[in-house]
């Protein structure tokens, strides 16, 4: 396997010479990448790097793939003390885990437990993450300073719920204040967040999508995502979750749902004809849902979509690998798919259209000139890539995390061999390990099942 050193990575301006780019027009041999400033200012054969660039020297990098990388288009940052308290439960977590668990952190803690989540989403690959808002009695900016110190993009989302209160003054104002906080930003990206529909009243799931329309920025919603949410819709509104986004103007391209797991021929065209877009999330739905979104037949329609962990493992590859198996086993069996979409749509998905469907599709997650510098680099010499014959497909089955050997954020050499570059990743852990044990102490979790561990003891 090949090692790479950080020197001459850690530079301003790189000229890459790989053996593979993995473009939006497919894999590239024999191509050079040149960065800086941030962004990737060519992609072009390799025989004319010494005529353009005489000035610089080019880094080879044999064995390995330059590659977007992965966009997780469903986070919950300030979740990550709690991960392994929802194994084995059934659904709805968040009333019995996640709101009592964010709702026991502090600014330190929370900045703690989301740097924590970024330090393992980067380790994994993923280059930019939407956090779809924390719950925590904490000013937003501790999940900001947090993604902004570990070095990973953040699309940051600020909760706006309103059901319980008397009008939405407070949180609409509150939300054009977070929308213009982070211009300028070279990492954060503001968002706006409601929960589940049911948390804000209908005027402010309106003028919320009307805010981000406007700012250039997305809402996040969980939506149909468990079969108690769709009953509760009818029976309050008469319509399911999606349909009534719809009554009250909520969906458009500046939308996105989350998980989208239960949805009829109808919403399918409510989703395309609208331009709303989705985040497909099949590690969550195999731990903690009713059903499995109906990717394949997304991608068919032309429905936006990105995948996303939910927060469940911060690892780029199983969530690929992930999102074409859940396919298979939930509707491609049944009707001899022996494709199931392909390896392309699942990278595609999981980069730039997944970049597309967080709000960031013209900064990032793909190799091309002008945009973001955001990239992987992957080792293919080990005995899962050799010998190679579909590099999209391999990827999908047969890559994993312990293959990225480099993580680059807007050009900047972020992890090495799994590790930051410029600060101290393994006393984070340690740190935020303990205070992890106080926090869970102290919060009115609520558990339907024993751990594996009780539960052994007790057969």
């Amino acid at each position: 396997m090949n090692r790479l050193t950080a020197d001459p990575l850690d530079a301003d301006t790189l000229l890459l010479a790989p053996e593979v780019v993995l473009t939006p027009e497919g894999p590239l041999r024999d191509h050079a990448v040149l960065v800086a400033d941030g962004t990737f200012r060519a992609v072009e054969p390799a025989d004319r790097r010494g005529r353009r660039h005489p000035h610089l020297t080019p880094v080879p990098l044999p064995g390995h793939v330059l590659m977007p990388g992965f966009v997780d288009a469903h986070h919950h940052l300030t979740q990550s003390f709690g991960s392994a308290l929802a194994f084995g439960e059934p659904s709805e977590i968040f009333r019995r885990v996640w709101v009592p668990l964010e709702g026991a952190l502090d600014e330190e803690s929370a900045y703690l437990a989301a740097k924590l989540a970024a330090l393992e989403s980067l380790r994994g690959g993923f280059t930019t993450v939407a956090d779809a808002g924390t719950r925590a009695p904490v000013d937003v900016e501790a999940v900001a300073s947090a993604a902004r110190d570990a070095g990973i993009r953040c699309v940051l989302g600020l909760v706006c719920a309103d059901a319980d209160e008397p009008g939405p003054g407070p949180t609409l104002a509150a939300a054009e204040k977070h929308l213009a906080r982070y211009e300028g930003d070279a990492l954060i990206h503001p968002s706006l967040a409601v929960p589940i529909p049911e948390s804000a009243t209908d005027r402010t799931l309106r003028d919320t999508a009307l805010l981000a329309a406007e700012a250039g920025a997305v809402v996040q919603i969980h939506v149909n995502e468990h079969l108690a949410a769709v009953e509760r819709s009818l029976l309050r509104h008469g319509l399911r979750p999606l349909e009534h986004l719809h009554t009250v103007g909520a969906l458009g391209p500046q939308l996105l749902g989350a998980h989208a797991t239960l949805l009829t021929p109808g919403e399918l065209t409510l989703l395309a004809d609208t331009g709303t877009a989705i985040s497909y999330n099949p590690v969550a739905s195999a731990w903690k849902g009713n059903a499995v979104a109906p990717a394949v037949a997304m991608a068919e329609r032309g429905i936006r979509f990105g995948l996303g962990t939910d927060g469940t493992r911060g690892d780029g590859f199983r969530l690929l690998d992930a999102a074409e198996f859940a396919q298979r086993i939930a509707y491609g069996l049944a009707v001899g798919d022996s494709s199931c979409g392909a390896g392309w749509t699942w990278l595609e998905h999981a980069t730039g259209r997944g970049a597309d469907a967080v709000g960031l599709g013209e900064r990032t997650g793909r190799i091309a000139e002008g945009a973001a510098a955001d990239f992987l680099l992957v080792d293919i010499t080990g005995p899962e890539m050799r010998p190679s014959w579909d590099l999209p497909w391999e990827l999908v089955r047969r890559a994993n995390r312990d293959q990225i050997k480099a993580v680059f954020v807007a050009g900047r050499l972020r992890l090495r061999e799994g590790w930051p570059t410029d600060w101290d990743g393994p006393a984070l852990v340690e740190q935020a390990a303990a205070v992890a044990e106080e926090v869970v102490a102290r919060a009115p979790v609520t558990r339907v099942h024993p751990t594996s561990v009780e539960h052994r003891r007790r057969s």
